[in-house]
């Protein structure tokens, strides 16, 4: 049996001089203890020395993925023989097997083997220090990690987070330097900020117009469609904003080209990630979309990691914060993430948002596993999801026109019950009832006595509604005349209060002036006095006239 040990410096092929002793595998480690009894177990035969180090990492990567490199196939073929050959990697095993028709061996006695040998390494290999092992070992391993990373599928999506967090940031930045030259041009120009609503177009315009005064003889036609020309230059004559001046316009003229420059970069940097997006995961950008993929990636970390995933996991991503706290207070949790930004959630009505998010979702989870450990790089499975996904959302909305319209395929609302109907036919299980002609006799009789019975329940009915109104009115009546009697008792108790009031005044009035001298007043007075008294009998058989009527009444 040979035994294959691959080290930084070469290849070495040792052949084993005891073999039953490999059927002892607890106790093989004793006899690599010194370089004494490990030379009793295997022996150098032959040795295979790279080069440089190009060689040795193009050994060491084909190694890694279970191939043999055409150093390592002639080495074997002038070595090998016809021998079982031991070997650290099934994989490596296999392909050697079918390449070089080698028996190869891998078990637990060939790993304590390896192990015995690595032990003894400097010891079994003559021309080999320690001191030349260390840094060998340690250049190519420098070397293998530049490869990986420089090639590695898991970290070329590193562009895409850089370029999607880079997009929000420039987004960022326009929209503040884009309202700034709108609030500092606007002391100028405040009508333009609502004639022009675009930020792009605004800057276009500032920049070529500057002073107000200059819009109109300046042509727009380029940045502005023509009825929004007419506008700004009919508000820039009778715009009410401040005077500006020159310095001032020049330093808003180079906000205006950074804004200009920030749209352009931007604009260059999302064709790039429609690229990156287009070629890294073709089936995840077919469904999603390359804005709404790239921030899924860049949330997950890497496209394998984002692979992992579940699709429960990849609709609430983005919406992490909500999930833990609808958990925490026991409220419903969150439908969707980061995923709500996609075009087939937009086309869905409110109330089918969460069905279609979570199929889109599951068909992400598997296209994000396409993307990142499939061989092919095209599209053809996202497409295919995609139109399914659309179907689905048009089977939605049909069910629901069906169930509101009330058509075959779909039930109405609100259904009228009757017995006889099927539950999702629209036809009869029994035919409709139809007229009986030959009733019409008995129904005719029975109409006849109904008839006479109902006569005189009629009548009678009638007459109590009579007297009963005509007790209404004669109530009526005696409660407007105790009315009547009640006012006319109180004014006859008023009057005699009255007049005696006004006795006492004139009395005190006629004693002032018989104090002051004045003979001719008291005179009047005194005629006043009988003249009054003559007309006191006479109104008193008028009021009792008028008792005695109200008494007969």
């Amino acid at each position: 049996m040979l035994v294959l040990f691959e080290t930084p410096a070469g290849f070495a092929l040792f052949k084993v001089l005891d073999e039953g002793k490999l059927s002892k595998v607890e106790d093989l480690w004793k006899d690599f203890s010194t370089a004494e009894s490990a030379r009793q177990v295997v022996k150098l035969k032959a040795f295979s020395k790279f080069e440089n180090t190009s060689e040795a990492l193009e050994a060491a990567t084909l190694l890694i993925d279970g191939k043999a490199s055409k150093g390592l196939r002639k080495f074997l073929r002038a070595h090998c023989g016809k021998d079982t050959l031991a070997v650290a990697d099934s994989k490596l095993g296999n392909a050697i097997k079918e390449k070089l028709q080698i028996d190869c061996v891998h078990n637990n006695a060939v790993m304590e083997l390896m192990r015995g040998v690595r032990n003894q390494l400097t010891e079994l290999i003559s021309g080999l220090a320690v001191q030349d092992m260390a840094p060998m070992s340690l250049g190519l391993s420098h070397s293998l990690s530049r490869y990986k990373l420089k090639f590695s599928a898991e970290k070329v999506d590193t562009m895409i987070v850089q370029a999607i967090g880079l997009l929000d940031d420039l987004d960022k930045e326009l929209n503040t330097y884009a309202m700034r030259v709108r609030e500092w041009y606007g002391w100028h120009f405040p009508e333009l900020t609502k004639i022009i609503q675009d930020n792009i177009q605004y800057a276009r315009a500032v920049k070529l117009m500057g002073d107000r005064v200059n819009a109109a003889s300046l042509d727009f036609s380029e940045i502005l469609p023509e009825e929004v020309e007419a506008e700004l230059k009919e508000a820039s004559v009778i715009s009410m904003g401040t005077e500006i001046g020159e310095l001032d316009l020049a330093n808003i003229r180079e906000l205006c080209d950074q804004v200009l420059s920030l749209s352009e970069y931007r604009a260059q940097l999302f064709d790039y990630l429609k690229s990156r997006m287009n070629t890294i995961a073709p089936n995840l950008t077919a469904l999603v979309g390359e804005l709404v993929g790239a921030r899924l990636i860049a949330h997950g970390g890497s496209l394998l990691n984002l692979a992992k995933q579940p699709g429960s996991t990849v609709q609430i991503l983005g919406a992490e914060k909500a999930l833990f706290r609808a958990l925490k207070t026991k409220h419903a949790t969150p439908k969707y993430g980061l995923i709500y930004h996609a075009s087939l959630i937009g086309q869905a009505a409110p109330k089918f948002k969460g069905k279609i998010s979570r199929s889109l979702a599951a068909k992400s989870a598997l296209a994000i596993r396409c993307d990142a450990l499939g061989d092919g790089q095209d599209n053809t499975m996202g497409l295919e999801n995609r139109a399914k996904l659309e179907a689905r959302l048009r089977n939605l909305e049909g069910k629901e026109l069906g169930r509101f319209g009330g058509s075959a395929k779909g039930k109405p609302k609100i259904e009228a019950y009757d017995k006889d109907r099927k539950k999702g036919a629209g036809g009869l299980i029994t035919p409709a009832k139809t007229y009986n002609p030959s009733a019409d006799s008995v129904i005719g009789q029975l109409a006849s006595a109904m008839d006479e019975d109902t006569q005189q329940p009629t009548t009678d009915k009638k007459k109590e509604k009579k007297e009963k109104k005509e007790k209404k009115k004669k109530e009526k009546e005696k409660n407007e005349e105790d009315k009547e009697t009640l006012q006319a008792d109180g004014d006859a108790d008023e009057e005699p209060v009255k007049k005696e009031k006004k006795k006492k005044k004139k009395d005190s009035t006629e004693d002032a002036e018989l104090q002051n001298g004045d003979k001719d007043a008291g005179e009047k007075k005194k005629k006043r006095k009988k003249h009054e008294e003559q007309e006191e009998p006479a109104e008193m058989p008028s009021k009792k006239k008028g008792k005695k009527k109200k008494s007969e009444d």
